[in-house]
Formats: C-alpha cells, sequence, structure tokens
C-alpha cells in the first residue's frame, strides 16, 4: 500500500519554457526555501541547473505558476504523465506484479489511466495538482550557464496534497486491504506551504498513529524527497522516521538527513555525482545514527534497510536476519530500472548506456579501505559488516533521455 497524494506532472524543456517566459539567466545562482516571483524563479533554476542537482520547490505566486503551466501546454515535446510519488511507486509495484492500495484524492481522469492492480482510497477531486517538471539533458546551455549531468527542477503549487486528505479513507481500507508493506512518500509537499499555526504537527500526528496502529509485521518504507525547511524535517524525523523499517533517498537527501541528526543546518546543495566510500560513509553514520535513536522521538521500530539511488550506483544496507531479503537481486534489479525508467524502454539498449562508476571502488574513505573491484560477469557486491549486509550495483547510465523524474521513486519501488 502507497500513500499520499499525487498530481499530474506536466513535463517541458526547462531552458525552452525559461526562455518562452522572458526569463533572463540570473546575474548570480541564488537559493529560495520557496518561489514569489520570476527573478527567484531564474535564480533558484540556476542554483541548481549547474551542478545538475535534483530540486523542488514551492510557488506561493499562484498567478506565477498558472502563466507557467499555460506556458508550458503550448510547449512542443511536452508530456503529461501521472505524478506523486506514491502514484509512481505504485505504478512500478503494479508493473512487477502487486496488488496496491494509494491513498490519494484524484480526478475521475487520472484513476482511469492507473494499472488495474491499483486500488484509490481517497475522495474523488475536480481538479487534480499539477506539477511542473523542468528537465534538462547534461550539456544544455542557459545564458552561461551549463548543466554538469541530466536532472530537473520541479515547481509545484497544491491545493489538495499538502493536507494528506486521503488518510483517513486510507486507513479505513489498510485493515481489510492487509498489504506487506506501507510506503509513505509526498510529504515534501507540506514544506513551505502556508498551513494555520500547528496545522502540520496535527497531520502528522494523526500519520503517526496510522503508521503506529498498522500490525508490527507490515513493513514501512519512508520515500524521502527535497525538504529545505528544518521545521519539517525535524517533524518528519520526531513523528514518521522512528515508525519507518525502511528509508529511501538520493544522493542530495541523504547529506541533508545527516546534517539535521547531527543538529546542524540543512545542505541545500550536495555533490550530484559523489564517490561510493562517501555515500556508504554516510550510510553507516545515518545506520549508527537511527541505532542512538533521535532525542525526543520515542524509537517504534529499528530502522532495518536503507536504500540510497544515485545517477551513477544503487546501494542498499540492510540488518541481517531482518525481514528484507533477496538484497544482492533487489540492487541488481534497482539499477535496471533505473535504465529503463530514464530510457523509457523495458529493453536495455547497451548502445545508449554507459557507466559513470569507477572500475574499482573502496568500501570507506577511511586509511586502508578495502578496494572492490567490478566485475563485467558479476557487477552487483554484496559484503557482510558488523550486523548488516551492504550491497552495491553500478548503474548503467542511459545517454538517450526520455525522462529523469519520477527516477528515485522507480528504482526504489523496484528494490523493495
Amino acid at each position: 500500500s502507497a500513500g499520499f497524494g499525487g498530481c499530474v506532472d506536466l513535463l517541458v524543456d526547462g531552458v525552452t519554457l525559461l526562455n518562452k517566459m522572458g526569463l533572463t539567466p540570473a546575474d548570480r545562482p541564488h537559493h529560495h526555501d520557496f518561489i514569489e516571483n520570476q527573478v527567484q524563479l531564474a535564480q533558484s533554476f540556476a542554483y541548481f541547473f549547474a551542478p545538475g542537482a535534483a530540486a523542488e520547490r514551492f510557488v506561493l505566486n499562484e498567478t506565477l505558476f498558472s502563466e507557467l503551466v499555460e506556458a508550458s501546454r503550448d510547449i512542443p515535446g511536452n508530456r503529461w504523465t501521472v505524478g506523486g510519488n506514491a502514484p509512481v511507486m505504485a505504478g512500478r509495484m503494479a508493473t512487477e506484479g502487486c496488488d496496491v492500495l494509494l491513498g490519494g484524492s484524484f480526478s475521475p481522469d487520472f484513476t482511469d489511466v492507473l494499472s488495474q492492480h491499483i486500488t484509490v482510497a481517497g475522495e474523488e477531486v475536480e481538479e487534480p495538482d499539477i506539477h511542473l517538471i523542468l528537465e534538462y539533458p547534461s550539456g544544455a546551455s542557459w545564458g552561461q550557464y551549463t548543466s554538469r549531468r541530466a536532472n530537473r527542477y520541479i515547481v509545484h503549487s497544491d491545493d489538495h496534497n499538502p493536507y494528506l486528505s486521503s488518510m483517513e479513507d486510507f486507513a479505513s481500507k489498510l485493515e481489510e486491504f492487509q498489504p506487506d508493506l506501507l510506503v509513505v512518500g509526498g510529504l515534501q509537499m507540506m514544506d513551505n506551504f502556508p498551513f494555520r499555526a500547528g496545522e502540520r504537527k496535527a497531520l502528522l500526528s494523526r500519520l503517526a498513529d496510522l503508521l503506529s496502529s498498522s500490525r508490527p509485521q507490515i513493513g514501512v518504507h519512508f520515500e524521502m524527497a527535497s525538504f529545505v525547511e528544518e521545521s519539517i524535517m525535524e517533524e518528519l524525523l520526531h513523528y514518521v522516521v522512528p515508525h519507518a523499517d525502511s528509508l529511501g533517498m538520493n544522493e542530495q537527501e541523504l547529506p541533508n538527513l545527516l546534517s539535521l541528526l547531527k543538529g546542524t543546518n540543512i545542505t541545500v546543495l550536495s555533490d550530484p555525482n559523489p564517490r561510493v566510500a562517501t555515500v556508504l560513509d554516510q550510510m553507516r553514520r545515518h545506520t549508527d545514527a537511527a541505532a542512538e535513536g533521535n532525542p525526543g522521538a520515542a524509537k517504534v521500530k529499528a530502522l532495518t534497510r536503507l536504500h540510497v539511488h544515485t545517477l551513477a550506483f544503487q546501494a542498499i544496507i540492510v540488518t541481517r536476519g531482518s525481514q528484507w531479503k533477496n538484497t544482492m537481486s533487489a540492487t541488481a534489479k534497482a539499477s535496471l530500472t533505473a535504465n529503463r525508467h530514464v530510457c523509457g524502454s523495458n529493453d536495455i539498449d547497451t548502445s545508449k548506456a554507459r557507466l559513470i562508476m569507477d572500475d574499482s571502488f573502496s568500501v570507506s574513505r577511511q586509511e586502508g579501505s578495502q578496494r572492490i573491484l567490478l566485475q563485467e560477469t558479476k557487477p552487483v557486491n554484496c559484503w557482510p559488516e558488523d550486523d548488516y549486509e551492504i550491497c552495491v550495483a553500478p548503474v548503467l547510465v542511459c545517454t538517450e533521455v526520455y525522462q529523469t523524474a519520477g527516477g528515485g521513486d522507480n528504482v526504489s519501488a523496484a528494490g523493495l
């Protein structure tokens, strides 16, 4: 089962859209927590576009957002797809042969295009929330900026999703559905949203009640996303993360979470192409921190699985003897799904793929750490360490990009 919310994604070429809106490239890139006008949009886009880093921002100015959507409708090559963490993960799981209960408030048109293996819980709405996905390839240029890798910059101005409006209906259908796994995503829609005082905390507290009332043998996976507001990160650490057996995130979200666990400021921008050793060390630090527990939050469940998806590789760490099985297969599946999703094809064409990962990697940045050679005949490497098993798989990175948006959700769901 997967929640919460969903949207219709409108995918466009980012540079084409900004040019069409008459936005001139910003003199200097600048990070904004949310977007209020065209200048801030240009500065924020430039900030993430040059390094090729994934980002998602709330547009407080509804007029600006409507203008962006209207301009996007006329751009040749634009595409509409089902969007949102929960529907995309549900879609992947349905494709892989699962039956899924999906929590979200969708329009009838939206529900019609979902797989028949998906049952929707939540009231119908007339107008779905639209998310605008500004995609760009590697080496794209906008004014003086050139992107270092393909990625996307997302803007939204949601009405329904921040309120987790499907939660009650989802909770009532959950009992009868009896899932093996409960996936929580889409909570970044609450980031920087203008709630009334205490409203967001109350919603997350209700979600915590839902998670704690589910049967203990149900696995709970929380898919992280782009968060910039420290207060929501703190609330997630208090209300959601303690209930999760499993966490999924990308190379931007892992250092973000770690900095918060350490009690320092959120890291807005991290290396979009990190080394394996760096990510594995961060994952170890996270599992250690999770084992110690978050001060001020009751630890309900032990974190027994962490999946980090990056452009170049997949890394999964699981506690040995936990309910998570087939970790080597899961890591391989995640890697192949990355290529299939980004290239937009079930057949993997190696002439449209390349390895970015080096032909060997260190398991840690500590001196004297073991180096593992990449073997073409057995590309997924797994090894035991303390109470854990760690697996790393290189990704056959798609060179003819169809879409990057939804990559993390597809990869995470396939691994699960």
